[in-house]
């Protein structure tokens, strides 16, 4: 009996030791894009109405701002479908709109350092030629040019006239978060307005939300740098009144912080949208929203493992299956053997379990960007989508890039 226990308990730990050692694995790569150089952030929307979601992403050392068509399950682990929408200095950020109503989606692009400016680029007349890259047209937004070191853009109907508009920002001297009222004619971008909401350092996220119920769409931000960096949100004066009222600022978290990438999620499933917001140099800070005003948060601090990088991205999704939202979170600085990926899984309760980490990409790549969760190969499992500039044996970047999910 005696050996028949040391057995059991020899096997036992045996398969413990294999299954610890099959969780530290990384996940598998896949590659959608390396073609050029410096991979900026991806964003995300179904441009061609197949039901799946497609990227756009701004190659700050290439110059290059690209779409990649979403080919389906099937194909998801070979590179995409793609297309060069044109060719800029400086791209920070790249986003899909159909800033003319005409049914096609068009490209918007930010750019810093010396070119300091935003840049539409039409997409062609017809679906057709979606990948035809003559057939795409690159122009300057005039009231952007100059103003500041343009970050990121966000489409938005702001005002209820004519087509949308875009929320805007940037970072250094004069900076500022605003908004670019659309003329009657969109194509006509000399008649586009620009309106001030806010002075900033260094913007990193925006987002578009109804913070308080009231029936029209606020904006959620970061702000990295300078004397009023931190989550916050501004608060929408209301239809007619968007140019002439002043957007209240109403707190979130992370004041004084360096705070970087913030996602919207309701972590805990209790039917209020929480923030969770990537702080330097190594921390989430999850801010549980108490009520549906937006101005009631309770912080909570989540730290990140000691062999990553600093905190750049965060997100949230099941990966384990067990019916439980786990974080996952992206790192710049993440030299090897630091891991640049990482997703966390909470055993006990959100506001007092401890946190768990799992190995993602491993060290693979140093500098990782926005997080994406999206089933690339309908597996029922959700992977992970992200960007990487620094890494590889060129130091030109992953690129863009999405590892696959291998629970069980």
């Amino acid at each position: 009996m005696i050996r028949y226990l040391a057995c059991l308990i020899a096997c036992s730990l045996a398969a413990l030791a294999a299954a610890s050692a099959s969780a530290q694995n990384p996940w598998p790569r896949h590659v959608i894009d390396d073609a050029s150089r410096g991979a900026d952030g991806i964003r995300l929307a179904d441009v061609n109405g197949d039901g799946r979601l497609d990227i756009t992403t701004g190659w700050e050392q290439g110059g290059a701002v690209r779409v990649y068509l979403n080919p389906g399950p099937a194909r998801a682990k070979e590179k995409w479908p793609a297309v060069t929408v044109g060719q800029v200095g400086d791209v920070e950020d790249a986003v899909f709109a159909d800033l003319d109503g005409d049914g096609v989606v068009d490209v918007v692009s930010c750019c810093e350092g010396k070119t300091r400016n935003v840049f539409v680029h039409w997409a062609p007349a017809g679906r057709e030629r979606y990948l035809d890259e003559k057939a795409w047209r690159t122009e300057p937004l005039p009231a952007s040019a100059k103003a500041m070191m343009w970050m990121f853009a966000l489409p938005l109907q702001m005002d209820n006239r004519n087509g949308v508009d875009l929320v805007a920002g940037g970072k250094g001297k004069d900076a500022a978060i605003g908004w670019f009222e659309a003329p009657a004619q969109a194509r006509r971008l000399k008649d586009w307005q620009w309106h001030s909401l806010r002075p900033c350092g260094w913007l990193m996220s925006l987002i578009a939300r109804d913070m308080d119920g009231d029936g029209d769409m606020d904006i959620v931000f970061t702000d990295r740098k300078g004397n009023q960096s931190g989550a916050a949100w501004l608060e929408n004066p209301g239809p007619g009144e968007v140019q002439t009222k002043p957007w209240r600022e109403q707190a979130i978290g992370g004041a004084g912080r360096e705070v970087m990438f913030l996602e919207l999620v309701d972590l805990d499933r209790d039917g209020l949208e929480d923030v969770l917001i990537g702080a330097k140099p190594r921390e989430i800070l999850w801010m549980r929203r108490l009520d549906r005003t937006g101005r009631a948060w309770e912080r909570h601090a989540i730290s990140q493992p000691q062999n990553t990088g600093t905190a750049k991205a965060v997100n949230a999704a099941d990966f384990d299956g067990d019916g439980q939202l786990d974080l996952v979170f992206s790192c710049e600085s993440a030299q090897p053997p630091l891991h640049g990926l990482m997703w966390l899984s909470c055993a006990g309760p959100f506001t007092a379990g401890e946190w768990v980490a799992h190995v993602l990409s491993g060290a693979d790549g140093i500098k990782h960007d926005l997080i994406g969760i999206i089933d690339m190969n309908d597996d029922g499992r959700p992977d992970v989508l992200t960007t990487e500039e620094l890494g590889g044996q060129s130091r030109h970047g992953l690129g863009v890039i999405w590892y696959e999910n291998p629970s069980d």
